[in-house]
C-alpha cells in the first residue's frame, strides 16, 4: 500500500468512527462549488449513474467557487460535502483554513479547461475589448481616481457612446476572481504607476486594481450564468461576463466580445491566446474516498470523460493538453494528496 492510500485509509476509519461506525450513513456523493464547473459535474455524475446502477446520482450543488470552499474546509464528516469544484485554484488562505479544520488532505484534480468570455446579444454593438478598456469601464477607483466613466466612449474615444452596463458574477465566484486576475489586475498594471505599487504597497494595489464599481455600471446577476444569456437578450447594449462554455452554448444568441484582439474560442482557449483562458478543477478530501460509496469511481468517471471527444468535450469543456490529462489521472488513480507549494 502506498503512503498516501495508507493516509487514506486511516482517514477514513477516522470519519467512520466519527460518524458513530456509520460509513454509509450518507449514500450520495456531495458537491459544491463553481456554477462553471456544475455542468460538467452534473454530466459526470450522470454518467456514473448510468454506468454504475448500484451508486445514486451524486448530488452538486451550484455555490460558487469562494462559498464552495468555505463550506468543503468547514471540517471532515458527511455533513460536510466531499468534493468542491472550482473555476480558479484552492488559494492559500482557503487550504490554510481547511488545515485548521482538520481537512488535512485534499487531492487536486485539474479536470480541464475554460474561459471567462465577454459577450452580447447576436444584434449587438460589437464591441471589440481590451484589458484596460475593462479596467477603466468597471473599476471603482480606476488608477486610483473615483470613475465617472459613463459610456464605453468615455472609456475610450474608439468605442461606442452607449452606456456601460455588464451583467457579470458575484463576488463569492471563481468566475469573478478569474476576472479579477486575468482581465481587471492586467489592464491596471498597464501603468507603469500602479505596476510600482504592487511592489510597494501590495494590499493598495489590489483594492485599486480589482475592486468592482457599485453604481449600476457592473450588475451582479448571481450564480446563475444562464440568466445573464436572459438579460443579454433582454438589453442588447449590455455585456456579459461567463464561462466560456455558456457562451458556446448559447451561439444561436450570443456572439463573444474579442479582448486584445483575440475572439473567445475553442482553439483561442485550449492555446492559452485569449485572456481569459483559465483550468479548472475538483477538489476531494481524502478522508471521504473510502467512507463514501462511489466516491473514487466518481473520480475515475471524470477521467474517464476528459479526453477530446468525450462526454466533457461534447458538454463545452475545453480539453487539457495530454501531458496535463495524464497527470492528474495518475493523480486519480494514486489519489496524490495536493501540498501548498505554488499556492498564492
Amino acid at each position: 500500500m502506498t503512503k498516501t492510500k495508507l493516509l487514506i485509509a486511516v482517514a477514513a476509519t477516522t470519519l467512520i468512527a466519527a460518524c458513530g461506525g456509520q460509513s454509509n450513513s450518507r449514500d450520495q456523493i456531495r458537491a459544491v462549488g463553481s456554477s462553471t464547473v456544475y455542468p460538467f459535474a452534473k454530466a459526470v455524475s450522470d454518467s456514473l449513474a448510468k454506468s454504475n446502477t448500484e451508486f445514486k446520482s451524486p448530488i452538486i450543488e451550484s455555490t460558487g467557487t469562494g462559498a464552495g470552499m468555505k463550506l468543503f474546509c468547514a471540517g471532515v464528516g458527511v455533513q460536510h460535502p466531499d468534493i468542491v469544484n472550482a473555476s480558479r485554484r484552492i488559494k492559500k488562505s482557503e487550504f490554510e483554513d481547511c488545515q485548521k479544520n482538520g481537512v488535512k488532505d485534499i487531492i487536486e484534480i485539474q479536470v480541464g479547461l475554460d474561459g471567462i468570455a465577454f459577450g452580447e446579444a447576436k444584434n449587438g454593438p460589437s464591441i471589440p475589448l481590451t484589458q484596460a478598456d475593462v479596467y477603466k469601464a468597471l473599476a471603482a477607483n480606476p488608477f486610483g481616481k473615483p470613475n465617472t466613466a459613463k459610456t464605453w466612449a468615455d472609456v475610450n474615444p474608439a468605442l461606442p457612446a452607449i452606456p456601460i452596463l455588464v451583467y457579470g458574477p458575484p463576488s463569492t465566484s471563481g468566475t469573478r476572481d478569474a476576472l479579477k486576475e486575468l482581465v481587471l489586475m492586467k489592464g491596471c498594471d498597464t501603468d507603469p504607476a500602479m505596476k510600482a505599487l504592487k511592489d510597494s504597497n501590495k494590499e493598495e494595489h489590489e483594492k485599486i486594481c480589482t475592486e468592482v464599481r457599485n453604481d449600476g455600471a457592473y450588475v451582479d446577476a448571481g450564480e446563475n450564468d444562464n440568466l445573464i444569456v436572459q438579460k443579454l437578450e433582454a438589453n442588447p447594449k449590455a455585456l456579459g461576463v461567463f464561462g466560456f462554455s455558456y457562451l458556446e452554448e448559447n451561439m444561436d444568441k450570443l456572439k463573444g466580445s474579442p479582448m486584445n484582439g483575440v475572439d473567445p474560442t475553442y482553439a483561442t482557449i485550449s492555446d492559452f491566446s485569449y485572456p481569459g483562458a483559465r483550468p479548472l478543477y475538483i477538489y476531494v478530501k481524502a478522508a471521504h474516498v473510502s467512507a463514501i460509496k462511489g466516491l473514487k469511481e466518481y473520480l475515475a468517471e471524470w477521467a474517464k470523460n476528459w479526453s477530446k471527444g468525450g462526454l466533457l468535450a461534447r458538454q463545452g469543456m475545453v480539453v487539457s493538453p495530454d501531458d496535463v490529462q495524464a497527470k492528474n489521472a495518475k493523480v486519480v488513480t494514486d489519489l496524490t494528496v495536493m501540498t501548498a507549494d505554488g499556492l498564492k
